[in-house]
């Protein structure tokens, strides 16, 4: 998903049709007559989007299309209502551009109206979320560390979507490993292998990486000595947006 910038005055000016086709709903996203599952809209906006875009609430960091507070921060911040940003997320990913990155048919129906609730809602918004919301999405890396077995060390790609490891930490003993990265998310990782803690600086010299997978496990085999080693997905901008970890090796 690869939602476009939005100027003020195009937010304005979809923001007064809106008015007129939602009737009145005061400042908030949702439509008179509709209760938006928020919580299946961040869990499907993580899944889908977020690999894309960033989103602060959703804690996501893509950066292969336009950050979303920031595209639609001097529009709220000039009184357009947030139904209007439900209103111009719909109208995207119903019509995306054909020379974007967007595919056609990403979302539609109640799944659509629950993403696009939740960006609305959430967009442009200080604080992080609460109550259920705020544990809808597991946070990245947060998983029990991976240990490794008889020489194989399992490390998952975050099946939800997010540009993140299932955990960001691994352990190992001295010798000959292979890592395999199991991935269910839909997204292209892989995972490489390097010597120190570089974390999202990097890059250090490369010991060894995988191939890239969208759905299935990559795998990497490499001798490993005492100490430290970071393992990230070299995606362009994965790194940089959380996917890594630290490797103990005794």
């Amino acid at each position: 998903m690869s939602i476009r910038v939005i100027t003020s005055r195009q937010l304005a000016l979809l923001g007064g049709s809106g008015a007129l086709l939602l009737g009145a709903s005061g400042c908030g996203a949702v439509k008179r007559g509709e209760n938006p599952n928020l919580i299946a809209g961040k869990q499907e906006f993580v899944a889908k989007c977020g690999a894309c875009h960033t989103l602060a609430r959703a804690e996501t960091k893509g950066t292969v299309g336009p950050n979303l507070d920031a595209a639609f921060s001097a529009s709220l911040s000039e009184g357009e209502r947030r139904s209007a940003v439900r209103t111009v997320v719909e109208g995207q990913v119903e019509n995306p551009n054909r020379f974007g990155v967007m595919p056609s048919g990403l979302a539609s129906g109640a799944t659509l109206t629950n993403i696009a609730s939740y960006i609305a809602e959430s967009v442009d918004r200080p604080g992080k979320d609460s109550g259920l919301l705020a544990t809808a999405v597991q946070a990245p890396g947060a998983g029990k560390p991976a240990v490794e077995k008889a020489g194989k060390l399992e490390i998952p790609a975050d099946s939800s979507g997010q540009l993140s490891y299932a955990t960001n930490k691994a352990s190992a003993t001295a010798g000959s490993v292979t890592i395999t990265m199991p991935n269910t998310s839909g997204v292209s990782h892989n995972i490489a292998i390097e010597a120190g803690t570089a974390g999202a600086s990097g890059p250090g010299p490369v010991l060894a990486a995988s191939q890239f997978v969208t759905k299935g496990a990559a795998s990497v085999s490499l001798k490993l000595k005492p100490g430290t080693y970071t393992f990230f997905c070299q995606a362009p901008g994965h790194r940089a947006a959380g996917m890594y970890g630290t490797l103990v090796v005794k």
